[in-house]
């Protein structure tokens, strides 16, 4: 009795232990069999690398600033894909707040302006006639004149004398600079070949003001400058107030950069748009060519290959330079001495090497290495031939 009594209690104690188990098991189970649709954990796993960061080749890098050095007439050499900045460099005295003067590259920036008051309602369109404006020196004038049209000011294609090279001079020594551009005498019908002037743009500035009610200097400070986070600090006014359209305008670099790095975003900053994607569009459409360089004109824009590939850019007497490559998601910046000198056509072909042999190969090298998904594709070379109607009209005259 009591050896079955002693034997018993280990019994019992073990039944209760199971009892107790049970009891703990028997919800967890219930939840398990709830949930059994759910799928299983699975172990924690080794988490992807991290994305290759973009740099330049250190062989091409070298080659690129020993050249760049060799540069007297150099000043700034900026780089940027995606929006990150790779390369930052200044010479022969320059720094990152050194503004250049944009020189004929100030033309694509009024071309900007003329864009976004379109996009604003300010201005009818390009196909709006420029006597609109300008009723006391065109009220009177032949129709042929009287024609001119805003986008024929975009594409130096007004037919009026050029106020540029030996003609600047007497230009801006001139009471009225508005009037002495307009009464020019017809060189060629408006919409046909390109007649380099500056001019023009300063026409489109007069617009500007007019369309607006502000200066060009308010507007573009408004609507282009601020928004982009860069100071644009006033520049030459001709004898009425109006600011030259189409020269003298003065940015830094990295301002420089900011222009074209909104065009390469298709227009937009923080969400913001600032320039619409249709206008961006329209200016890098080949609509007139240069009888002197071949480079392709579009709104304010040349357009040309770098390395096999489209780019759009603008461009500065001396050596200035925003250079937009799409395919290679890439915005290059150069700046030069915009004084005259006999090193000057030198260096814009040193220069030109530069960028279209050593620092575009140098990105697309870096694009390349740093992933397939980034990786670039040559755009096809009839991209360089002009629509048939541009091409007409740049060939149309005489």
């Amino acid at each position: 009795m009591n050896a079955a009594r002693e034997s018993g209690r280990p019994v019992a104690g073990a039944v209760r232990q199971r009892r107790a188990a049970w009891a703990w098991a028997a919800p967890a189970l219930a939840l398990v069999l709830l949930l059994g649709a759910a799928p299983a954990v699975r172990p924690p796993t080794t988490p992807d690398p991290a994305p290759t960061v973009l740099r330049l080749a250190p062989a091409q890098r070298d080659a690129i600033l020993a050249q760049a050095r060799s540069l007297p007439r150099l000043r700034s050499l900026l780089v940027a894909t995606g929006g990150t900045l790779l390369e930052e460099h200044y010479f022969n005295g320059a720094t990152r707040e050194t503004r250049a003067n944009l020189k004929s590259a100030s033309k694509t920036l009024i071309a900007i302006l003329v864009g976004i008051a379109i996009d604003r309602g300010h201005l009818a369109g390009v196909d709006q006639p420029i006597a609109d404006f300008f009723p006391d020196a065109l009220g009177d004038a032949d129709p042929l004149r009287r024609s001119i049209t805003i986008e024929d000011l975009l594409t130096m294609r007004a037919g009026l004398e050029t106020t540029s090279n030996r003609n600047y001079g007497r230009w801006v020594a001139s009471r009225h600079w508005v009037r002495h551009v307009l009464t020019r005498p017809l060189v060629d019908r408006p919409g046909g070949r390109m007649v380099y002037s500056t001019g023009s743009t300063h026409l489109l500035s007069a617009i500007l003001t007019q369309a607006t009610g502000m200066t060009t200097l308010a507007f573009g400070r408004r609507y282009l400058a601020r928004p982009l986070g860069f100071d644009l600090p006033a520049w030459v006014r001709d004898p009425q107030g109006i600011y030259l359209g189409g020269n003298e305008m003065a940015l830094t670099p990295r301002a420089m950069l900011a222009v074209g790095d909104l065009y390469r975003r298709g227009g937009s900053v923080d969400g913001l748009e600032l320039v619409s994607p249709a206008w961006i569009d329209a200016s890098w459409t080949p609509r007139t060519s240069s009888r002197y360089s071949r480079r392709q004109y579009g709104y304010g824009w040349w357009m040309r290959t770098l390395a096999g590939y489209r780019t759009y850019y603008a461009w500065g007497y001396g050596g200035q330079f925003i250079f937009v490559i799409p395919a290679l998601d890439s915005v290059i910046v150069a700046t030069s001495a915009p004084e005259p000198g006999d090193g000057r056509r030198r260096h814009r072909r040193e220069l030109d090497t530069l960028i279209d042999c050593l620092v575009a190969p140098a990105v697309e090298g870096a694009l390349r290495a740093s992933g397939a998904g980034r990786t670039p594709v040559r755009e096809r070379a009839a991209a360089d031939v002009l629509t048939r109607d541009a091409a007409r009209a740049a060939h149309a005259a005489p």
